[in-house]
């Protein structure tokens, strides 16, 4: 093909797309699902939904009608749709759930089927992860399995009792995800091997009640006020620091379980430490923290697949070692305020902003640690001066936006909690005395089991991977 009719050919197809996208422009289209008719811009069904870009693209008369009918479709699955599409969360029951996924199946609605995953819990995962099959919906399927079998102990009676043997088989067939912790450990370099011993990375084996060696970190890596978190399975070190005068380390480290191994990836175009770090829907966010000992506000995104950094929108103020969390695919930070106050802010992707959510005001008191639950944001901060060490928790609702105390305290004579992981509905915490796991239920935290705590000093990570047999067995 000649470079003349190449370029002729790539003109026409910028021509049909530009002929396309003009067709949609402010135009409307009625659709019909059983009895109920919903007016929609045809731009924005088609930017959204996977069965209307392929429609339109087309060029069946379908395209080219004012109306189409959607048959075997319900018409609140298809309202469900459009709320989520529009930024909405809205709270679903059974029935909802069933023709919400039958929508999101028919249509291929990304956005649904995520919504629809973040809602999973113990009462629901049952009709999900059926429901999810008969429609072929396979991430969902997926992610209710997974969080069956973190809850296996609770569920089994149920599954066995409700769900067919192929879907008991598949559940089972699953890894469930691990407790996984590491301390602060410097970099490790040269002849330099005081410590190394300790720097490894550790698992909670909940069979024997005991910790055991992961892996060892890379001699160049550092955990010092480093910014660590898990993204898919995956394992992602950011920053950190060396050295008496808090050296920045510009490596970068990710470890993979599937394999075995670690990697280097792309630091920040900003070298920071003492940050805060948080894995959502592919990418990492550096957020905040130091450099040459002045407190930032800038904010980095790493895409996992492009592996490129790109900077975001900066916090409202500058922040190091602020409380994170991500619930709901959404991703939370406290900020602090003198005198006394806690703000939230939630990062808002789609328009890069950073939005007050809420704030928390307690007398001589700061929250340190903050854990999504669904819906919940549970914010763990430290008492009054004359008892600090007692870690008090106060929950959030998204929903109705209505703050609550939890009763009691969460600490022992060894010392505040100030890390937490959920899993499935329960959530591990940690320090050095005890792991402790709680069954999470609203607006109280129910003890259930006390295993063994992670034998390190100073600051520790947390957080759940899904560990290959053969790792384990090592």
């Amino acid at each position: 093909m000649s470079a003349d009719s190449s370029e002729a050919e790539s003109s026409g197809c910028d021509s049909a797309d530009e002929r396309y996208a003009s067709g949609l422009v402010s135009a409307k289209l009625t659709v019909v699902v059983g009895d109920t008719h919903f007016l929609e811009e045809k731009m924005f069904l088609v930017q959204s939904c996977e069965y209307f870009q392929a429609l339109y693209r087309s060029g069946m008369k379908e395209s080219r009608q004012e109306k189409i009918h959607l048959n075997g479709l319900h018409a609140r699955g298809f309202l469900i749709a459009l709320a989520v599409l529009r930024g909405e969360k809205p709270a679903l029951d059974g029935d909802d759930i069933v023709e919400a996924i039958e929508c999101a199946a028919f249509l291929q609605v990304a956005s649904l089927t995520k919504h629809l995953i973040n809602l999973i819990d113990s009462d629901n995962c049952l009709l999900m992860i059926h429901t999810a099959a008969t429609f072929g919906l396979m991430d969902l399927y997926h992610a209710a399995a997974l969080f069956i079998q973190n809850m296996y102990t609770d569920l089994e009676a149920e599954v066995k009792k409700s769900l067919p043997s192929e879907l008991i088989s598949y559940i089972e067939s699953l890894t469930p995800s691990v407790f996984v912790a590491v301390g602060a450990h410097v970099t490790c370099g040269g002849a330099d091997t005081v410590h190394a011993a300790s720097r490894t990375i550790c698992y909670l084996d909940e069979a024997c009640n005991s910790w055991k060696v992961l892996t060892d970190l890379p001699l160049e890596a550092s955990t010092s006020m480093a910014g660590v978190t898990a993204l898919d399975n995956k394992l992602y070190i950011i920053g950190g620091v060396h050295g008496l005068h808090k050296q920045v380390v510009d490596a970068c480290f990710c470890y993979d379980v599937k394999d075995d191994s670690w990697s280097r990836i792309p630091s920040p175009a900003q070298l920071r430490y003492n940050l805060s770090l948080v894995g959502v829907d592919g990418r990492l966010y550096a957020i905040g923290g130091e450099y040459e000992r002045t407190v930032m506000s800038s904010v980095e995104i790493y895409d996992v697949k492009t592996e490129r950094w790109e900077f975001a929108a900066h916090l409202p103020r500058p922040a190091a070692g602020a409380a994170c969390t991500k619930t709901m695919s959404r991703i939370f930070v406290c900020l602090w305020r003198p005198m006394e106050t806690t703000e939230i802010y939630e990062y808002i992707s789609r328009k890069d902003e950073w939005h007050l959510v809420t704030t928390l005001i307690r007398h001589q008191s700061y929250g340190h640690c903050m854990v999504g639950h669904r819906d919940n944001l549970y914010v763990m901060r430290n008492g009054p001066s004359d008892d600090f060490l007692r870690c008090l928790m106060d929950c959030y609702s998204l929903s109705s936006g209505q703050w609550s105390t939890l009763p009691g305290h969460f600490a022992n004579s060894k010392g505040s909690l100030f890390t937490a992981v959920v899993k499935g509905d329960s959530v591990f915490t940690l320090n050095r005395s005890m792991t402790l796991e709680y069954i999470v239920g609203g607006k109280n935290w129910k003890p259930r089991r006390q295993m063994k705590g992670f034998p390190r000093s100073g600051s520790v990570w947390t957080f759940m991977l899904q560990l290959p047999e053969s790792l384990m067995l090592k």
